[in-house]
Formats: C-alpha cells, structure tokens, sequence
C-alpha cells in the first residue's frame, strides 16, 4: 500500500489550496505501526511490516474530500536480504446523503525494493457505499485496476465499536472479498470469478492524550478459493498502530 516525494508535496500543495478556497478547517493525521504479517485481499506479501502514513481531509460544497500517502517496508521470504518497500498514493471524495454515504477515489501503489528500485506499480479507481445502521456500519466497495483488463475486486466489510469507557474503544470488524477475474482451478479448469478471502480484526483504541491514540489488534486471514485464485493460506497475524490527529 506505497513512490514518493515530489508527488506528496504537491499533493500537500493542492490540499492546502482547496482548504484555502474553500475557508475550511483541514483535519491531519499521522500514524507509524508493525505487523507481524502482511496480508493484503487474502494474500501473505511477507512478514515483519513496518507502516507510517499521512492524511489531510477537509469539507467542501458538502463533500468529503481526503488525500493522504502510506509507506510501508516488509521482509519477503521469496527474497533474502533484502526488505520490499511499498508507498501508496490516494485520494477520494465522498458524500453523506443521509441514508448512505457514497465516495470515489483513486490509489496508486508503487512498489520497489531496499535499493529504492521500482518494481511494480499499479493503479486503481475505487467506487464505494456505506451506511451507519446503529448496530453496524456495512461497506461496500469495488476496485478496478485502471492499467490492465482487471475485471475488479469487490469487498463487503461490517464494522461495530463499543466504547468501554472515555478512553478505550473495542473495535471489530469483518470483510468478504471478491475477485472477478477468471481463474484456474487445480484441475486447470477456468472460473469466472471467485470469493477470495475472510478477514476478521479486533482492536482497541486506547486513547491516552486527547490527540494520541495506541491502537492493538489482532486478525486472521481466511482463504475461501484454494490455490485458485492469489489467497495463500489461513493467516493469524497481529500488530499496533500509534496514530496523532492534529
């Protein structure tokens, strides 16, 4: 979820302009965390991750609108001695109509190694609903590479927190993925599209200052295809995140 610098500063230039038109306030956060795994849509990249990002959001003319930049350096078993980097590059815009909240959004990820040589990148347009049921939240979103023929990956995450006094929150949540392109089977028969992976998380948030907060968790990685589509496995992993909003 990560290249880099000149396109965070404008970025950072062009969200200070919107604030500034707009005469709103604009919201920042930080946070750094450690994984033991990392597992993105049901698959294990590595082990041991490392995370730090940023994000701005602000209001205008009744939207949502948030930018922000992830960076992220893990170990891969594939590769001795040497870590994979990861940044990732978004932004979205939402809107709250009262009974749901629909956003659209854009993510680029580019990956390179310890070297800070590019290996991979990508880029993705996101599409998503959501709506706060008072017992839940229910999200849906759906990924479309905009570089190849990708037919999409869709998931469906439900969300509950419960606050446990003024300064811990539990948080747990769970989430289905779907991937529509075609697959092979192990027999070497092709399917159109399968479920990919379950994923489950339980958090706290334990807010120690009235800016800081230390957040626990631990999750498990449920692979719904076999060897069909890019899950690898069942995962139990765990880590912290320390996030500051100013």
């Amino acid at each position: 979820m990560q290249n880099y610098y000149k396109t965070i500063g404008a970025m950072a230039a062009a969200s200070a302009l919107a604030a500034g038109i707009a005469q709103a306030e604009v919201e920042y956060a930080l946070h750094t965390g450690y994984s033991s795994e990392y597992i993105f849509r049901g698959q294990d990249l590595g082990s041991d991750l490392i995370e730090a990002g940023i994000n701005a959001s602000t209001e205008f003319a009744g939207l949502t609108v948030s930018a922000g930049a992830w960076f992220a350096s893990y170990e891969d078993p594939a590769i001795s001695l040497i870590n994979e980097n990861e940044l990732d590059i978004y932004g979205e815009v939402s809107k709250d109509f009262g009974f749901l909240t629909a956003s659209v959004g854009y993510i680029w990820y580019i990956n390179s190694n310890s070297n800070l040589i590019v290996t991979d990148d990508a880029q993705e347009a996101c599409f998503g609903i959501s709506r706060d049921f008072g017992f839940l939240t229910a999200e849906l979103t759906y990924y479309w590479d905009i570089e190849t023929d990708n037919n999409g990956y869709t998931e469906l995450a439900l969300s509950r927190s419960f606050e446990l006094n003024s300064c811990l929150n539990l948080n747990l949540s769970t989430a289905v993925g779907y991937g529509f392109e075609s697959q092979f089977d192990n027999s070497g028969s092709e399917q159109s599209g399968a479920f990919e992976a379950w994923t489950t998380k339980a958090s706290v948030d334990w807010a120690f200052t009235e800016t800081a907060t230390l957040s626990p968790y631990v999750a498990a990685s449920v692979d719904l295809d076999g060897d069909a589509g890019l899950a690898v496995g069942d995962e139990l992993f765990a880590g912290t995140i320390l996030s500051v909003s100013f």
